[in-house]
């Protein structure tokens, strides 16, 4: 059996552990980086026994001061709330260095972007990227694909409120995946046996996008160098995080949002030719 030791280490010193990212293009190789080292922490294929340390200043866990830690995040993380994708872990990642924020679908609100406001208005000293990250298989998108697919089972959840705005905002994105994947493939993709599944996962990463895309209008963080937006999807069954993009088929890593409509077409393009969707649609 595989074991995996993760250990957060921190020592009581003047200088930071790890150096926050000076600029957004550290701080997206930094998550990058340290997704690829989370990944490979869950690769069968490597010895039976792994281990990795996490260096933590002991300062943002308010130790060795009598004032409470300064807050300090590189990056703020719109998340999903399933308990199966840990942020922290999945970056490489100690306490104080990721704002992050989870909702059913890491889709957007009120509430989310008021919190991803303040990050932006309060945490500028330090704050460098936002990133958008769905996850595959994800119930949220799961529900909405189910009922596009047959729209009766909308029915039960006439009278659940809360449970409608978070499906009827996805509901759109499924269905602008829906009408990508007749007009590259024709109708009868619809009877492909993992068509389903495949509609899943490529709605999943097509509302990270549109979610991150969003936030970069609404916030105004169109100045890359600045405070750079960004989107992926936690794939659960690898560890590593996934987002396609034109003439890469694999798109693993992290990627830059969308900044207008002929961008958000060449990301659905690149999106059905990716190695994932199309493994999904082999005869």
């Amino acid at each position: 059996m595989k074991t995996v030791d993760i250990t957060c280490r921190y020592e009581t010193r003047d200088t930071p552990a790890t150096p926050r990212p000076s600029d957004s293009i550290s701080a997206l190789d930094r998550l990058n980086d340290g997704n690829l080292a989370f990944a490979r922490l869950l690769d069968e294929s490597t010895k039976e026994h792994v281990e990795r340390t996490i260096s933590v200043d002991s300062r943002d866990l308010g130790l060795g001061d009598t004032n409470f830690p300064k807050q300090r995040p590189f990056a703020a993380i719109l998340g999903c709330s399933d308990a199966r994708v840990p942020v922290e872990l999945i970056f490489n990642e100690g306490p104080n260095e990721l704002f992050v924020i989870r909702v059913a679908g890491n889709g957007l609100g009120t509430e989310i972007l008021g919190s991803l406001k303040y990050a932006v208005n309060n945490l500028r000293g330090s704050l460098k990227l936002i990133v958008v990250l769905g996850h595959s298989g994800c119930g949220a998108l799961t529900t909405a694909v189910d009922v596009f697919l047959n729209p009766s089972s909308y029915l039960p959840l006439v009278t659940m409120h809360s449970l409608r705005r978070i499906l009827d905002g996805l509901l759109v994105v499924v269905e602008a995946s829906a009408r990508r994947f007749q007009r590259a493939f024709g109708i009868e993709i619809a009877h492909h046996p993992h068509y389903r599944e495949a509609l899943i996962e490529a709605s999943i990463v097509t509302n990270a996008a549109l979610a991150a895309y969003s936030i970069q209008q609404e916030l105004g963080t169109s100045d890359r160098a600045e405070l750079q937006t960004v989107y992926a999807v936690y794939l659960l069954e690898t560890g590593q995080v996934w987002a396609p993009r034109v003439g890469e088929m694999k798109g693993i890593g992290l990627a830059a949002a969308p900044r207008d409509t002929e961008e958000f077409m060449d990301l659905g393009n690149a999106i059905l030719q990716s190695d994932r969707i199309k493994s999904l649609l082999r005869p």
